[in-house]
């Protein structure tokens, strides 16, 4: 008689990650039950385990079975983009729509210790922060006006369901020093590339909390992560790359805030023969010549199949992931730091400046709070361009997530659609959305057959996003 199947865990809470790690290894060669290999082995066995096979011969996929999670307390937004690198990883932060921050909730560099500008980059952040502050109830009063109390609604709830409204305002003025938890669940692999790159960073903010965050892990996985050092490659390529980019004027001006540079002109044909693929027994030549002599009803036919039933939150098909497309972007930084968790993608930011202007929201505006709001992005720009003279990492410190920063997108029909259908929803910020539903409009345009399942919001598009949430996308700052 067959054996009957088995199902259970290897609690973490009984066993060390790395045995848990050694026992799925072991299956490939072992005919024993995982719980019987578990129990024959001990920490120092694990260890010996990954030290040879692991360490020794290269089998780092073996350490994907270990998995951590940490809390990282008090790091900054801006140190914050070097630990969420990792694709392969999950990461909850605290938010800048629910939550406020105070004065005391920012990063002080340690390149500025003892040095002539640490003063100015204090005054200009503690000013950041009282900035925010006192346009925090201004703000929340235009909201209230909007969006008054429901009939029997409780002071709470209405507090509750205006909050993300006002703070999303708010948050323009904090810059990149603000202080952020962040929780970590990841795997001793992915864990020791992260720290790799963490240790090779510029910043001591970055390289120190890299430290940090091994020490701690290594009381989990002391073999594993311990090995994790900075890299050379990441070192030399950053400076050498960082000194011939300075050949090249650079253009302060945005020409276009959002641009498809590139896309495969025949991704339509590709997603349809990869599907046919799938399930006929055809080569992919094959599959290719019969969609493109197809007629159009039965593309049409296809393409429904493939993604006219999807509800809200399904995942397509992985067929969509036979495209490409590449966009470059100019978005303000605090609409960054939302689009970076969309990891699947490949992202090429530039560093955060104040070269490329600011963003103003509509509702500064109306709050009364304009002037308010510019003199906060002239404090921040007079600053940055000092610290820049010392040190540009350092200077991006002092940034508000209200000034613009350009980033480079590549990314398949697939991963576009989750950006889209997420981040265009009525909930998601005003500054993600306006982004990727001009995204959106710009895919349609080169996918004509695919352009009515794309699941953006229908209810707005990009230009009614941008009137009624900005005064002005890119105030440049004279000189």
């Amino acid at each position: 008689m067959p054996p009957k199947r088995q199902v259970y865990l290897l609690d973490p809470k009984n066993l060390p990650p790395e045995t848990i790690a050694v026992t799925f290894a072991k299956t490939s060669r072992s005919p024993q039950r995982f719980s019987e290999i578990a129990a024959e082995l001990t920490d120092e066995k694990s260890a010996e385990f990954h030290e040879k096979w692991v360490v020794g011969y290269g089998h780092a996929s073996v350490a994907e079975h270990a998995v951590l999670h940490i809390a990282v307390e008090n790091i900054s937004r801006l140190a914050v983009e070097s630990l969420e690198s990792c694709r392969l990883a999950s990461y909850t932060e605290k938010s800048t729509r629910y939550q406020k921050w105070t004065k005391e909730d920012y990063h002080l560099p340690a390149e500025l210790e003892d040095h002539p500008l640490k003063s100015l980059y204090e005054d200009t952040v503690l000013g950041l922060f009282q900035a925010y502050e006192e346009a925090l109830p201004h703000v929340r009063a235009l909201i209230q006006q909007q969006h008054p109390a429901r009939e029997g609604e409780s002071e709470t709830a209405w507090e509750r369901r205006i909050r993300s409204k006002y703070v999303d305002v708010a948050r323009f003025y904090l810059p990149a020093a603000a202080l952020a938890n962040v929780g970590v669940t990841i795997n001793a692999r992915a864990l020791e590339h992260t720290l790799s790159k963490m240790l090779s960073h510029p910043l001591i903010e970055v390289r120190q909390a890299g430290e940090e965050i091994k020490s701690v892990a290594q009381a989990c996985v002391p073999t594993l992560v311990k090995y994790a050092t900075p890299l050379p490659y990441l070192q030399n390529t950053r400076q050498q790359l960082q000194k011939l980019a300075q050949q090249f004027s650079p253009d302060s001006v945005p020409a276009d805030w959002c641009r498809l540079i590139f896309w495969d002109t025949e991704a339509e044909e590709h997603i349809l023969a990869a599907a046919l693929y799938r399930f006929a027994s055809l080569d992919y030549a094959q599959c290719l010549s019969a969609i493109k002599q197809a007629d159009p009803a039965l593309r049409r036919q296809i393409a429904e199949t493939l993604l006219g039933s999807l509800e809200k939150h399904t995942i397509p098909l992985r067929e969509l992931e036979y495209s490409s497309f590449t966009f470059d972007l100019v978005l303000d930084q605090g609409a960054y730091f939302e689009l970076k968790r969309h990891r699947m993608m490949t992202q090429t930011p530039q560093p955060l400046s104040t070269h490329l202007g600011y963003a103003l929201p509509r509702a500064i505006v109306l709050a009364g709070l304009e002037d308010h709001f510019r003199q906060a992005m002239r404090m921040a720009h007079q600053a940055y361009q000092q610290l820049t003279a010392f040190n540009r990492e350092v200077a991006a410190y002092v940034v508000p997530n209200a000034y613009n920063r350009r980033v480079l997108l590549q990314m398949n029909l697939r991963s576009a659609d989750h950006l889209i259908s997420l981040r265009s929803a009525d909930n998601a910020h005003f500054s993600l959305r306006r982004v990727v539903q001009r995204i959106a409009e710009q895919i349609k345009q080169v996918m004509p057959l695919f352009a009515p399942f794309l699941r953006n919001n229908p209810a707005e598009t990009w230009q009614s996003i941008q009137q009624n949430y900005f005064q002005e996308t890119c105030v440049m700052i004279e000189e």
